[in-house]
This record gives structure tokens, C-alpha cells and sequence, in this order.
């Protein structure tokens, strides 16, 4: 019922033709701005690109619990040191990195692949002084940083990714399923602020899972953020074309 419920909430539209999304774009790009409002990539598939790491529990197990739904194949060679995978439109990236180094993988993968990719989610762990147990979501950027500062985690000071415009429907999603496994209220879910990288040119989200060790392992909390991501693969107008 919630599902059909956000579905319907979610409204249909091409980010790519947001004015904002072009001049954010832009800042990056030696193309002028006319230019890149005038492009189109009707002739390119437009696929969700995400992100893991195996050197992070809190990311690879929810990457090998989607993994193992039914329907992936391998996908194109990236570079030698990852792995992907394709299933519909969404495309899994494994590396064994910091999950805030790898800057511009989004550009990356279109490079690469001749792909559009229409948005970027990560799978991290989530730390906090309180040590809850937490399922947070949240955008990626340090704007808060000045010209000089470096920043601790990856990004760029006063620099800030395009906000997924999914945030919203999965931070609701991720809660009723969260509750579904009874997770609730061990677990809190919360939408947590920016303050890391990596640096990314499409709208972004981190999935994460906190806040110690010992949560960050739980394979039922990995299971739930895999159903999350599933659900959405399998509700194609989830939203997906935002």
C-alpha cells in the first residue's frame, strides 16, 4: 500500500532538462552552458549507477544480498580493479577503496560505457558519537568547507552534488520495509546532512548502515537495504526517471 502510495507521488521528470542541473554541470565542463541545454540523449539508455565497496561491510554485504536477486549479468569492463553488474537499469559498481575516493564515477562510467547515467547511490557505513543503531539517507557534498580547508572525507570545499530527487520516496520506502523486517525501532531511519564526498556530476544519494561495527555487519540490515533497492528495480515507475 505505501509502495503504490509513493509511486503515485512521485512526479515524472527528466532532471537532465532542470535548468539548475546544467548549470551545475556546467561549473565542471568546458562546454558552454547553451550547449549543454541543447543536448539530448534520447539514443542512449539512462541507467542508476551504484556504488560499493568490499572494504566496507556496510556497503558490500547490501551489494552481494541485491546481487544475488535473480536477473544480473556481468557488465562492461570499467577499469581492472572493479567489477559490474547489469540487471534492468540500474548498474553495480564494486570496488576495494575508501567509498569517498573515487570522484567522477558517474562521468566515468559514461565514458566508458556510452551510457547516460541518470543518478548515483552509494552503499556506506554511517558513524556517529551517539552509536545508535541507524539507516540513514542523505545527499553528499561539503559545502560548509572554505577555499584551503581539506577536506577529511573526500569532496571538494564548498562543493555539493545535484541531491537525488528520490531521497524522499526512499527514505519512506526504506522505512516501511525497515519495519516489515522488524528492524523497528532497534533501528532508526533518518535522513542525515551532507558532509563528505566523493565529487559526482548527477544527483547522488548514500544508502547508509550505522553506526558501529557490529551494525554495520548485521546481514539483516543489509537484506533491507537490498529489498529497498530491489523494489525499486522491479517498479520501474518508481520515480525512475527523475
Amino acid at each position: 500500500m505505501l509502495l503504490s502510495t509513493i509511486v503515485r507521488s512521485c512526479p515524472i521528470v527528466n532532471h537532465s532538462r532542470h535548468p539548475f542541473f546544467h548549470l551545475n554541470r556546467s561549473l565542471r565542463s568546458s562546454k558552454p552552458l547553451s550547449s549543454l541545454s541543447s543536448t539530448h540523449h534520447h539514443h542512449h539508455p539512462m541507467v542508476s549507477l551504484l556504488v560499493a565497496t568490499t572494504s566496507d561491510p556496510a556497503s558490500i554485504n547490501p551489494a552481494n544480498a541485491l546481487l544475488a536477486m535473480p536477473g544480473w549479468q556481468p557488465g562492461p569492463h570499467f577499469q581492472d580493479d572493479m567489477k559490474s553488474f547489469v540487471n534492468e537499469g540500474l548498474r553495480v559498481l564494486l570496488h576495494g577503496k575508501s567509498i569517498v575516493v573515487e570522484d567522477y564515477l558517474d562521468t566515468r562510467w559514461e565514458e566508458v560505457t556510452g551510457e547516460v547515467v541518470d543518478e548515483v547511490i552509494f552503499l556506506s557505513k554511517h558513524t556517529a558519537a551517539s552509536n545508535k543503531p541507524a539507516l540513514t539517507v542523505h545527499p553528499i557534498g561539503v559545502p560548509h568547507l572554505r577555499e584551503g580547508d581539506v577536506p577529511p572525507q573526500g569532496g571538494k570545499p564548498g562543493w555539493a552534488a545535484l541531491p537525488n530527487p528520490r531521497i524522499g520516496p526512499w527514505i519512506r520506502l526504506l522505512k516501511n520495509i525497515a519495519q516489515a523486517h522488524n528492524l523497528v525501532p532497534e533501528f532508526e531511519i533518518t535522513l542525515e546532512a551532507t558532509h563528505h564526498g566523493p565529487m559526482t556530476n548527477k544527483p547522488t544519494m548514500f544508502l547508509e548502515i550505522g553506526s558501529t561495527e557490529d551494525y554495520w555487519k548485521r546481514q539483516d540490515a543489509a537484506q533491507v537495504m537490498a529489498q529497498v533497492e530491489w523494489t525499486v528495480i522491479r517498479s520501474q515507475n518508481f520515480c525512475f526517471n527523475l
